[in-house]
C-alpha cells in the first residue's frame, strides 16, 4: 500500500544513541533501530559512496542524496526526496512501521518512501560499494526495492538504463529542474528503438536529440563519441525482450559517470584522485545539427555548412518562404516522382529506371526498420521493393531501410555511415551517375510494364463484356471535363455507385482566383495528395482547396478514392465536399472551410488545449462516434477510414468535430466483415495490430483507431509520444499501467480536471481501453461504443491489454520483397508495414 503523508511513532524515532555524529562510519546500513538525523550519513563498506543529508549550491534546502564520498565537492549522483525537499535540518531518514525507507521532516510527515506495497516487518536499507542502495526483507534477504530502479540524473558504474518491448516499461534518468532544484526536470534518458538501439533524450516526451544505432562498439551517429570515450558502456539483450545499456569502468584510479544536466546535455565527467572536481569529457548534443529533426523530413544538417541544413539529393523545401528565412521544420519534398510510382501508378510507361545515390559520412535517418541480412541481401532487398526509399548497410548492426520520410539526418567530416537515397535518374549528373546502383534492368521493366498492360486489357474486356451482357450502357471516355474513375483494386467492390459526373464542378479559374493564384500565404497544410489551400469564391464564401501534387506518386489515387468515397457521403459529423476541378493536369478537391483547422492543433497547443473543457471534449469525442457509425452502417455504402487520427478531425466553429481525408478509404461489399491487402496504409500509433501485422481490416481496425482518439481527447498527450517519466512505450502503455495501479485520475489532462465531470472521463477512459484491446473480436462495434458513451449500456466489461509495445520494427522479411505503394508527406504516417 502507498504511504502518502502520514507519520511514523515517535517511539521508532526518538531513540538514545551513542553514535549520533555527522559521519558514521561505523556502518553501511539503515534498520528499525538506526536512522539517520540530518546531517548525519553514512558510508559504503568500502568507503566509495556517501548516503545523507544535503543542500545543492546556492539553496538552504535539504535532500536525501548518494554522493561519490571521496570528491571534495558534494554533487549528487542521486536523490530520494527530489520533489519535496526538507525546509530545515530537522530531516530523518528511517525504515518505517511497514518496512518502507522514508524521509520525514520535523512534525514526523513522510516526504518520501520507497514505497513498497508489501506489508515486511523485519526489513533494512544497505549501501552498497556499487552505489546502490537496497532495501531488503531480512527474513527472506528478498530485495524489496533499489535505488538503481529509480534513478536520479546521473548513469554511473553498475547501473542499468532498460527498456522492454514486451512490456513497455523503462528505466530512464531525468534531469533536475536547475542546477540548485533537483525536482524532476524537463530531459528525459535512455534507451529507444529496442531492434537497432539508440539513446534518446526527450524534452517533455518528445525527441530532443538521438545518438544513432548501436553498432556494438559505438553509437555511429556521434563521431567523436569513439571507443575510447564509450569505454565501458555494453548492451545486453536478456532474451525476454529486455534490453540493458550498462556502464562499468576498469580503472579504479578514477570515477565515472553520465549526467544529463537541466539544460538537456548528456555529459560524460571524470574525476581521479588530487582533483577537486570531476570535468566533463564530452557531452551531447554539443552542435546544432545534432538536435532531433533540426532541418525536417528529407533535409540534411552539416555543421560546417552556412546555413547548416540542406534538402538531399533530388529533394525541395516543402515551404519555400519558410525555408530561406531559416524555419526549416517543414523539411524538404521529391522533386520529381519515381520512375517505379508512375509505372505503378500507370500514369506512364516505363523509362529511365530510378536510381540509389550514394551519400557517404552520414547519420543515418530515425525510424529504420532492421533485418538480419548479407551487405548484397540488404541492397537487393531495397532495389526490388519500390516502397524503399533508402538502405544502409553497418556491420556490426546489419541491415537498415526505410519506407517513410527521412528524418534526423546529419552529414559528418568524419566516421558516420554510407546511405542510399532513392531517387529519379533524371535527378543525376553524369559523375553522379558513375556512383549510382541502377534499379531494375531495362528488359525487366519492358516485362513488368507488358504484363500491367495484358492485366489491364484482359480486364477492360471482362468489364466491357460483363456489362454488355447485363445491358449496362459504358460511360463516355471523350468528356474531357467529365471522367470516371474506376478501380475496384483500389476502393471495393461498389465503385459503380460513384461518378464524377455527379459532383458540381469549378473551373480552375475560379480556384485559382479564390486562392490568389495558389499563394502560400493561404496554405493551410500538405499530405500525401498535396498541398491544402483556403479560398475565398466570388459570392464570399470560404473554400478549402486540396490540389493534386505533380510530384505525388500516390496522390492520383487517393483523389480518386477520395471523389469515390465521399461524393455520397452527407452526415453533420463528415466533412462536406462541394465539387472538384479536373483541368488538362491539374485535379483539385473542394471542400467547406473550417475556421478551427483540425483536432491536433488544439489538443497539443498548451495554450489552445484550455478552450477544449471536458464538455466540449465529450461532443467531440461523441461527434466522432457517430460519424464512424454512419460510414459502418448508416450510408448507402458501407466505408472503413482506415486513418483515423487527430490531425483528420476538423473542427468547425463552434468546436464540432467532423471526420476529413478518405483518400486512404475503403468501400466494403454488402456481404464483407473484413478484407485483406498488402499495401497497408495509415498513421503508426493507430492503426489496429491485425492490420499493421497482417494487413487485415475491418470495422474493427477504425474502432481501434477511434479508441487511441480516445485517450488522447482525455489525455491531452499524442499516442506516440515517449513517456519519459512514465516508463511506458506509448500512451496506451501509460494508460494500460495506471489502469492496473488504480490511478486512472493520472491519465486525465489537467485542463480538465473537473471533480464533477470525474466519472464520466473515467468511464470514457475505460471505453478507449475497450476499443484498443489487441483482438478484433474483444473490441466494440461502433454502435455499442455510442452506446456506451450515452450511458444505454451500463456494465462495461473489463478490458484486456492493448498492443502498446513498440512494433514498427518487426518487420516480415518475405513479405518487404512485396512492393508496398502507400507513402505520405506527413512525417509519422508509416505505411506498408507488415510484421513476423
Amino acid at each position: 500500500m502507498g504511504l502518502g503523508r502520514g507519520k511514523i511513532s515517535l517511539a521508532l524515532l526518538l531513540l538514545t544513541s551513542s553514535f549520533c555524529v555527522e559521519i558514521i562510519t561505523a556502518i553501511d546500513t539503515i534498520t528499525s533501530t538506526q536512522f539517520l538525523r540530518d546531517p548525519e550519513a553514512i558510508v559504503s563498506n568500502g568507503s566509495i559512496y556517501t548516503l545523507g543529508f544535503f543542500s545543492p549550491v546556492n539553496s538552504t534546502d535539504r535532500y536525501v542524496g548518494i554522493w561519490f564520498n571521496e570528491v571534495p565537492v558534494v554533487t549528487a549522483i542521486w536523490v530520494a526526496n527530489r520533489n519535496k525537499p526538507l525546509n530545515d535540518s530537522s530531516g530523518i531518514l528511517a525504515i518505517s512501521k511497514d518496512g518502507n525507507l522514508v524521509v520525514l521532516n520535523g512534525q514526523q510527515e513522510i516526504l518520501w518512501s520507497s514505497n513498497v506495497s508489501n506489508f515486511v516487518s523485519n526489513s533494512s536499507a544497505q549501501l552498497s560499494d556499487t552505489g546502490n542502495l537496497v532495501l531488503r526483507d531480512n527474513n527472506n534477504e528478498e530485495i524489496m526495492w533499489e535505488s538503481f530502479q529509480h534513478p536520479s540524473d546521473t548513469f554511473f558504474s553498475n547501473m542499468k538504463l532498460s527498456a522492454n518491448k514486451r512490456t513497455g516499461e523503462k528505466i530512464l534518468i531525468t534531469s533536475w529542474k536547475s542546477a540548485t532544484d533537483p525536482s524532476i526536470g524537463s530531459f528525459s534518458a535512455g534507451l529507444n528503438r529496442l531492434d537497432i538501439p539508440e539513446i534518446f533524450i526527450w524534452k517533455d516526451n518528445y525527441p530532443y536529440f538521438r545518438s544513432g544505432p548501436w553498432n556494438r562498439q559505438v553509437f555511429i551517429g556521434v563521431p567523436y563519441m569513439n571507443s575510447a570515450a564509450v569505454d565501458g558502456l555494453n548492451l545486453v539483450d536478456d532474451g525476454e525482450g529486455t534490453i540493458d545499456l550498462t556502464f562499468s569502468y576498469a580503472n579504479q584510479s578514477f570515477l565515472s559517470s553520465f549526467v544529463l544536466t537541466s539544460q538537456g546535455q548528456l555529459e560524460q565527467t571524470r574525476w581521479e584522485h588530487g582533483m577537486e572536481d570531476r570535468i566533463v569529457l564530452w557531452s551531447v548534443p554539443m552542435f546544432d545539427c545534432e538536435f532531433y529533426a533540426r532541418c525536417g523530413p528529407f533535409g540534411s544538417c552539416n555543421a560546417q555548412a552556412s546555413p547548416i541544413c540542406s534538402c538531399l539529393r533530388g529533394f525541395e523545401p516543402n515551404n519555400p518562404e519558410e525555408w530561406y528565412r531559416g524555419n526549416w521544420t517543414s523539411g524538404c519534398i521529391r522533386r520529381k516522382s519515381l520512375q517505379c510510382e508512375r509505372v505503378k501508378s500507370g500514369s506512364e510507361a516505363a523509362g529511365k529506371n530510378d536510381v540509389f545515390l550514394k551519400l557517404g559520412k552520414m547519420k543515418v535517418p530515425d525510424l529504420a526498420q532492421w533485418s538480419r541480412l548479407t551487405e548484397i541481401e540488404c541492397k537487393d532487398r531495397c532495389l526490388t521493393n519500390c516502397s524503399c526509399i533508402a538502405y544502409a548497410y553497418n556491420s556490426g548492426i546489419g541491415c537498415m531501410s526505410w519506407i517513410g520520410d527521412l528524418i534526423d539526418v546529419q552529414e559528418f567530416p568524419t566516421g558516420g555511415a554510407d546511405l542510399y537515397i532513392r531517387m529519379a535518374y533524371s535527378e543525376l549528373d553524369g559523375n553522379d551517375r558513375k556512383k549510382v546502383i541502377v534499379i531494375v534492368s531495362a528488359v525487366v521493366g519492358t516485362i513488368t510494364s507488358a504484363m500491367i498492360c495484358a492485366l489491364l486489357t484482359w480486364r477492360f474486356r471482362s468489364k466491357h463484356r460483363a456489362r454488355k451482357e447485363g445491358g449496362e450502357k459504358l460511360p463516355s471516355d471523350t468528356n474531357e471535363k467529365h471522367p470516371s474513375f474506376l478501380d475496384r483494386d483500389m476502393t471495393g467492390d461498389s465503385m459503380d455507385h460513384v461518378k464524377l459526373q455527379e459532383l458540381p464542378l469549378f473551373s480552375l479559374e475560379s480556384l485559382t482566383a479564390a486562392t490568389d493564384g495558389f499563394d502560400l500565404s493561404n496554405k493551410l497544410g500538405q499530405g500525401g495528395f498535396g498541398p491544402v489551400y483556403k479560398g475565398k469564391l466570388s459570392d464570399g464564401k470560404e473554400i478549402a482547396v486540396k490540389r493534386l501534387s505533380r510530384a505525388s506518386g500516390q496522390g492520383l489515387k487517393e483523389f480518386m478514392n477520395e471523389v469515390e468515397v465521399i461524393s455520397k457521403l452527407q452526415h453533420r459529423n463528415l466533412v462536406r465536399l462541394l465539387g472538384c476541378c479536373v483541368e488538362g493536369e491539374e485535379k483539385l478537391l473542394v471542400y467547406e472551410y473550417m475556421p478551427n483547422k483540425s483536432l491536433d492543433a488544439f489538443l497539443y497547443d498548451p495554450l489552445r488545449k484550455q478552450l477544449l473543457d471536458w464538455k466540449k471534449r465529450f461532443n467531440i469525442i461523441e461527434g466522432i462516434c457517430r460519424g464512424l457509425l454512419y460510414l459502418h452502417r448508416d450510408s448507402r455504402l458501407r466505408i472503413i477510414h482506415r486513418d483515423l487520427k487527430a490531425s483528420n478531425i476538423l473542427l468547425d466553429p463552434e468546436l464540432k468535430p467532423k471526420i476529413s481525408d478518405f483518400g486512404a478509404a475503403r468501400i466494403f461489399g454488402g456481404d464483407e466483415d473484413q478484407a485483406n491487402t498488402i499495401r497497408v496504409v495509415g498513421t503508426y500509433g493507430y492503426i489496429s495490430p491485425e492490420y499493421a501485422m497482417e494487413g487485415r481490416f475491418s470495422e474493427k481496425s477504425d474502432v481501434y483507431s477511434f479508441g487511441v482518439l480516445l485517450l488522447e481527447i482525455v489525455s491531452g498527450r499524442r499516442n506516440t509520444s515517449f513517456y519519459g517519466n512514465e516508463q511506458a512505450l506509448s500512451l496506451l502503455g501509460f494508460a494500460w499501467k495506471l489502469w492496473n495501479e488504480g490511478n486512472i485520475s493520472a491519465l486525465v489532462d489537467p485542463a480538465i480536471s473537473d471533480p464533477s465531470s470525474q466519472a464520466e472521463i473515467f468511464r470514457c477512459i475505460h471505453i478507449g481501453l475497450l476499443c484498443v484491446q489487441e483482438f478484433p473480436e474483444d473490441r466494440p462495434s461502433a454502435s455499442t461504443v455510442v452506446s456506451m458513451l450515452n450511458s444505454e449500456i451500463s456494465y462495461l466489461a473489463t478490458p484486456k491489454q492493448p498492443p502498446f509495445a513498440e512494433r514498427k520494427h518487426h518487420i516480415n522479411e518475405e513479405r518487404l520483397h512485396q512492393n508496398e505503394e502507400k507513402c505520405s508527406i506527413n512525417y509519422v504516417t508509416v505505411t506498408g508495414v507488415d510484421a513476423r
